[in-house]
This record gives structure tokens, C-alpha cells and sequence, in this order.
């Protein structure tokens, strides 16, 4: 279990897998955190995301497979959303991440940055990561915004490679090295 200043985030348990299949099933979420993969994020049946559950999250090594952790408030233990860490190199030492906060009356109050800040620190001082990375859609100005006050440097831009609801975005790529990392 990592503990922030607002959020707590602990691995995936099987209590967790109502939380998940309600956030995978809704269309906003799944649009604003996958893009245009967000096809395939939501409605799910929940026997897929058990079966997923059950493949990736217990029987996968922690080094090749990374870790998916629900998020919850310091303060009530309310569960809130999720967030991840995959595509561990061993040899250049990084990372990918990503978050999602399913209940939206949290967003914008500080717990995205404190997820990102939680995380970080053990992946850069628990796990000796020497870069993190992560991508989203530039038609997501919230995550684009919470990234960027982080810390993430943009790194690259891939064009017109999302397509949202009818319109084509970008995919903005970002990173953070160690060394650019404030506690």
C-alpha cells in the first residue's frame, strides 16, 4: 500500500472489481482516459473484467507486468478511481503510468496530482526508475493540464493517430526523468 497526502493506493482486490467494472462502463471516463480506444474499454461484461483480473493482475511477475492500484481518500477511504504502472525495462529502467479518477466529484480538488506524486515516488525511489512515461489524446486539456503541473515534459506528437466521438486528436507522448521529479 503507497500512501500520499490525500490517496492511498493499494493493489486490485476482488471488493475492487464492482468499482472497476462501474468505471470501465462509463463512456465519459472511457473516452477521456482511452481515447480512441475507448471502444474497447467500455461494455465490458464484468466476467471480462474478472477474467482480466484473474490473468493479468495475479498471475503476471511484478517486474515484467506492473501493477494496477485502486485509489482511495486518506480521508473517508472511499474508493475514487485507479491507477497503473506497465511496460517495465529493465534495462533503461522505465515505465509507463496511467490514472483514472472514476468518481467525478473528485476531480479537480487535488487527489490526480497526488496520485502522479504517490506513484512516482515509489517508482523512482522504491522501484530506482530512472524515467517515467505516459501518453493521452490532446483533446484531453484536464489530464494534458494535471500532467504538465506534475512535472512531465511533452515529448513528442503523434497526428491525427486518436479518433474521439467523430473527430481525429493528436496522441501527445510525456516524460519525466529522476531527476526532474519534485517531492
Amino acid at each position: 500500500m503507497l500512501k500520499g497526502n490525500l490517496v492511498e493506493l493499494r493493489p486490485v482486490s476482488r471488493d475492487d472489481l464492482k468499482h472497476l467494472f462501474k468505471w470501465a462502463n462509463d463512456e465519459e471516463l472511457a473516452n477521456l482516459g482511452h481515447g480512441s480506444d475507448s471502444a474497447y474499454q467500455n461494455n465490458n461484461p464484468k466476467e471480462d473484467l474478472e477474467a482480466f483480473y484473474e490473468k493479468n493482475l495475479t498471475a503476471q511477475p511484478l517486474w515484467e507486468s506492473g501493477r494496477v492500484f485502486i485509489v482511495y481518500t486518506v480521508s473517508t477511504g472511499v474508493p475514487i478511481g485507479k491507477c497503473s504502472y506497465s511496460n517495465l525495462n529493465p534495462v533503461t529502467r522505465a515505465a509507463e503510468i496511467g490514472l483514472s479518477i472514476g468518481e467525478k466529484e473528485y476531480w479537480g480538488h487535488g487527489y490526480g496530482r497526488d496520485i502522479i506524486q504517490t506513484l512516482l515516488k515509489h517508482l523512482f525511489y522504491t522501484l530506482n526508475l530512472e524515467r517515467v512515461q505516459l501518453d493521452t489524446w490532446s483533446g484531453n486539456s484536464q489530464a494534458l493540464r494535471l500532467y504538465e503541473k506534475s512535472g512531465f515534459q511533452t515529448e513528442g506528437r503523434l497526428r491525427k493517430n486518436e479518433y474521439v466521438e467523430g473527430t481525429y486528436y493528436d496522441t501527445i507522448l510525456m516524460g519525466m526523468l529522476r531527476s526532474e521529479f519534485q517531492v
